[in-house]
């Protein structure tokens, strides 16, 4: 198995692990580590998961999926030595996402319990269980690499040793300019959304009608709607500050919060329960319709800003500053940012997928200084606007060179660095830890040889 595979392997092993065996299982103890046991019954349900989440093993699932279980018992191990714990606030905070991901994938409560062939306590016991073991693994993890370090030295070095046919390949990459501006919703529009809102709230206080069947019916966040508006537990910088500051100060489980304003749309909250720092409330969504008249004078209105900019009247950089609403862009030229990496800094070259798909359907026919044609993209919080762009410059595809890539081949160097480490330590970890495996699971090509031995 290649390194990356067994990282990406590990990584979802611990997400899975350890399950409940069904009642078809015949189960037995597989492998031993120190003084915990694999089942069979953890392999096989470690299996059957994948499989259906997509997951495809890279050789035999009976021998990598007990040897990640093994490596596993050696983070947590380790964790207790270490006095490496996961509070219960974040522990619930990751049950409650991931628990909501299910119902989004599956459709419904219903179908997530019947998948799993538990009630919710049990199946939310069992998460509690492997979202606790992941947050250790990874602390573990962490501390095992706190020490590498990377120099310029050290990138400068890798490029000259690594034969040529394995420097990294980047390929084509843009860097684009945006200028956005909101359609106007009309007054008419917006009041029309917050009487919808108000009779939901009146109904509920009346007893007419619960939240959950409402948020389910009619709310515009397919997130939560499916779920009756629950939106699980959050802290207070997991949402929008306009509806954190409503739904931090709700008190009474019984009562419906005021209408609340967000990018998103308008909301009214109520709330579920309280834990620590932590609330969980449910919400009903709705936004207000963009009329296409509007949505046509605001192409127009970008029409004449970008024949303005062609015909030299004003710089794009200049009708950046006078006229796009893009909050993200706008102090900044113009100048969109990838960040693929949410731990490191964002970067204005952008590969083609990770470009917005309808900026990357225009940009992928355009020459470089070349403005567009106003055109219409969807956001992710869900609101229209309308959009023109410059392609400021497009990267060919080319072999990684320090000059011009230097931050990809600096993590491609920590990288290798970092599994250098902790394949050193699973290494000693192999020696000095009781390893016993049954025959029959013994007779594999382990990406770790030596255990048991």
């Amino acid at each position: 198995m290649k390194r990356n595979t067994l990282l990406s392997a590990l990584a979802m092993a611990a997400m899975l692990q350890p399950a409940m065996a069904q009642n078809n299982i015949i189960d037995e103890v597989v492998w031993v580590v120190g003084d915990e046991a694999i089942y069979k019954s953890e392999v096989e349900e470690t299996r059957r998961e994948a499989q259906l989440n997509g997951i495809r093993w890279d050789g035999d699932p009976y021998c990598i999926i007990p040897e990640q279980l093994a490596v596993n018992k050696l983070y947590l191990n380790q964790a207790v030595l270490d006095s490496i714990e996961a509070s219960a606030d974040e522990v619930n905070q990751a049950v409650e996402y991931t628990y909501n991901q299910y119902i989004e994938r599956a459709g419904s409560v219903e179908k997530v319990l019947e998948f799993f062939k538990m009630n919710e306590r049990q199946l939310k016991a069992r998460l509690y269980d492997q979202q606790e073991q992941q947050i250790i693994i990874s602390r573990v993890r962490r501390k095992l690499i706190e020490r590498v370090k990377v120099t310029p030295a050290d990138v400068r070095r890798f490029v000259k040793d690594i034969p040529a046919d394995e420097i990294p390949f980047v390929p084509t990459q843009v860097e684009v300019q945006i200028i956005s501006l909101n359609p106007v919703i009309p007054q008419e529009e917006i009041d029309a959304v917050k009487a919808e809102l108000r009779e939901y709230s009146e109904r509920i206080q009346n007893g007419e009608a619960q939240f959950s069947t409402l948020a389910h019916l009619y709310s515009e966040d397919p997130g939560t709607a499916i779920n009756g508006g629950d939106c699980g537990f959050v802290g207070r910088a997991e949402v929008v500050p306009e509806f954190s500051a409503v739904a931090f100060n709700l008190t009474d489980p019984t009562k419906v919060s005021k209408i609340v304003e967000t990018e998103f749309g308008f909301h009214i909250i109520q709330l579920i329960e309280r834990m620590g720092d932590r609330v969980r409330v449910r919400h009903i969504l709705r936004k207000p319709k963009v009329p296409v008249e509007s949505i046509t004078d605001c192409l127009a209105r970008l029409d004449t800003i970008a024949e303005d900019i062609r015909a030299g009247r004003v710089t794009f950089e200049n009708a950046v500053t006078q006229y796009s609403e893009d909050k993200d862009t706008r102090n900044n030229n113009g100048i969109m940012t990838c960040m693929p990496d949410p731990n490191a800094p964002g970067t204005s070259r952008f590969q083609m997928d990770q470009l917005h798909q309808d900026v990357a359907k225009v940009v992928d026919r355009m020459h470089v200084g070349e403005v567009s044609d106003p055109f219409t993209m969807q956001l992710d919080n869900g609101k229209i606007v309308c959009a023109v762009v410059k392609l400021k410059n497009r990267i060919n595809a080319h072999k990684a060179t320090v000059n011009d890539d230097y931050e990809l081949l600096y993590q491609a160097v920590y990288a290798e660095r970092c599994q250098n480490a902790i394949d050193k330590w699973i290494r000693e970890k192999q020696r000095t830890t009781y390893v016993r495996i049954n025959d029959g699971w013994n007779d594999c090509e382990f990406v770790y040889p030596g255990w048991g031995q």
